[in-house]
Formats: C-alpha cells, structure tokens, sequence
C-alpha cells in the first residue's frame, strides 16, 4: 500500500525581492505563479526595492517571514545589496537576472534573458555554496563602512566608469556605453601611487592605472580578466594594470583577448610558461588584501560607485559561512568534482 501524503506538512515558500524596473512584473508574477504549482509551492511574498532602497531593507524584510528560499530579480547591484543582509541567514537564495552585466548570474551559468528558465532554476536548482567578499571602506575622515561584494571591487578606471557613465545611454546600449570613459582613461593615462599588502606579506608600493580584486573572473563578451579567481575557492584574486603609454595598453589588450585561451586550454597554459610576465598586467591571490592610497580613490563594488576611500581592506567569507545560490543541475558530473576543479585552480 503506498504511503498516504501528509497533508499536515505546511507547503514551502518563496519571498522575491525585486527592482521592479528591471522587470515586467506582470509577467514574472505569472511565470512564478505557474512554477509555484508545479512544484507544489505556497503563494510567494514580494518586496520591492525602491529609489530610498537599493535592495538591504527589502531582503531584511523579506528575510523576516522566514522562507524555505529568496529570490533576486535584478542586476549584480541589486544581489550585492541583498547579500549585504543574508550572508549567513542560511536561505537559499535565487538569481532571476535583469540587469546589463549580469556578471555574477554569467559565473554560475545561470539562464539569461530566459525569464522562465530563470524562474525554474531558482525553485528546482543545485544548492551551491558560494564565496562572499567584504570591503572595509576608509574614508579621508577617517570613517569606515563595511560592504559586501561577490563579482568585483575596482579602483581607477573601473570605478570610474561606474561613477561617471551615463545611466541612461548604459540602460539602453549595454557595457557599449563604457566606450567614451575607457577611451579617455587610456588616452590620459592617469596613475595613483599606492601600498598594498596580501594576507601577511611584506607590503609592497607602486604606481598603477587599475586595481580589481575579484571573487569572479569574467566580463561580458566572455572577458576573462582575471584567469585563476572561482567564486567558491576561499581567495580573492586580484589584477594590477600598470601601462606605460599605448604599448602597455596593447599588451593588456592582447592579454584580455587571449587569457581564456592562454589559462584554460593545455597548449594555452604551455605558452603561458614559456612566456614572460608581462609588467602592464599582474595578478595575486590572498584571502586578506589591504591598499592605501596616497591620495583618495574613486571604488566600486559589483559596478556601483561607493565614493572615495584612503584604503580599503578586502577579505573573503568561505562559501560555508557565505551564500547559497540556487544554479542550474549539473548532468553527468559528479557534486564533488566542481570544487575539485576549483581548489585546483587556486593552487
């Protein structure tokens, strides 16, 4: 005799947290609706952000009714904001993306400009522990904030293009209107003198056009900026971009074009070692990065302008203490093996 339903049992829910104008909110209540029934789930609750909110107070709240899972729908700005409040609530967080870069949904594989398929990964999907950075952020008043990440924190010309692009011409042409800002940086190749340190080494002083620490490696256009950073192998892993003039930039160029080539292909890796280090480009690794500046410096974490700071400490939360994000089921490949490949990575 087959085992009768417990009807007792209470049905899970979802809480969404979204940017409604990231979305058509008609349409996602639909689609969510239709995925609730299939799977048996409760009516979801929704907390939208709003011009006075970038996300924290909506996912506080939306965390508060204690759900069996939380959804995102937005940009890499808006789960930033969101994982400031549920790093370590132990819910199961869902990536609905609607934002231009994407980046952090790009590393996971989650479905883009798939609203559906987006939906159905946040409710049937992998349960993945992920990494979670965190920035101590010094002001020249001597004031500090701290601030989560899980894409990238960027000094000079990447946070200067967070700060000064135009919103508008970004919503409607994309990473396409980073052009005029890039350009410019290039042509003036404007440098900062500062002293950084990773975990406990000696501290070491250079000039530099850009610094990006990252707990993600990958742009747009399928970038790969910095070659050995995973999002669940405990480290950060930073880039310095450090031209002289325009062959300098030619050979971060020739770099930035080739690095996927060069890093996850065997003959990629074999050109690699018997190539020499380029001095335009350099990368590190560390759980614990420290950089002070001479003078105050433009940042941003996941492409939202965070003002100026003196220095800044970056560190990384294991994905055990971290996130958990909903990804898409893996075919064929054994739970163990992605972090295997990721701890190999990080050696």
């Amino acid at each position: 005799m087959s085992a009768q339903p417990d009807h007792h049992t209470p049905a899970r829910r979802a809480a969404f947290v979204l940017n409604p104008t990231k979305v058509d909110v008609s349409v996602l209540r639909a689609r969510v609706a239709a995925q609730e029934s299939r799977g048996g789930w409760a009516a979801s609750q929704w907390f939208e952000t709003s011009a006075d909110d970038d996300g924290r107070a909506a996912a506080q709240d939306a965390a508060a009714t204690q759900p069996d899972l939380i959804v995102i729908v937005g940009g890499d700005g808006t789960l930033r904001a969101a994982a400031d409040v549920l790093a370590g609530t132990r819910i199961p967080i869902g990536l609905v993306p609607a934002g231009t870069g994407n980046l952090f949904a790009r590393e996971l594989r989650l479905p883009i400009n798939n609203l559906s398929a987006a939906v159905e990964t946040a409710f049937t999907g992998e349960t993945r522990l992920v990494d979670l950075g965190h920035a101590v952020l010094v002001r020249a008043d001597g004031s500090e904030e701290r601030r989560a990440f899980l894409v990238m924190a960027g000094i000079g010309l990447d946070a200067h293009m967070a700060a000064h692009t135009n919103q508008r011409l970004k919503k409607r042409i994309g990473w396409l209107a980073y052009s005029d800002p890039i350009a410019r940086s290039i042509l003036g190749n404007k440098q900062f003198d500062m002293v950084y340190q990773l975990d406990d080494a000696p501290e070491i002083a250079l000039r530099a056009h850009t610094v990006i620490v990252g707990n993600s490696g990958s742009l747009t256009a399928g970038l790969l900026l910095i070659p050995d950073a995973t999002v669940d192998d405990g480290l950060l892993d930073a880039v310095v971009l450090r031209p002289r003039g325009g062959g300098g930039w030619t050979n971060i160029g020739y770099r930035l074009t080739f690095n996927r080539l060069l890093h996850r292909t065997g003959f990629g890796r074999f050109v690699g070692r018997i190539t020499p280090q380029a001095r335009a480009i350099r990368y590190a690794q560390a759980k614990q990065m420290r950089v002070r500046f001479e003078e105050e410096q433009e940042i941003q974490l996941d492409g939202d302008p965070n003002g100026s700071v003196v220095s800044v400490t970056l560190t990384v939360e294991p994905g055990a203490l971290g996130m958990r994000v909903r990804t898409p089921r893996r075919r064929g490949r054994g739970r163990g093996q992605g972090r295997a490949v990721a701890a190999g990575a990080a050696r």
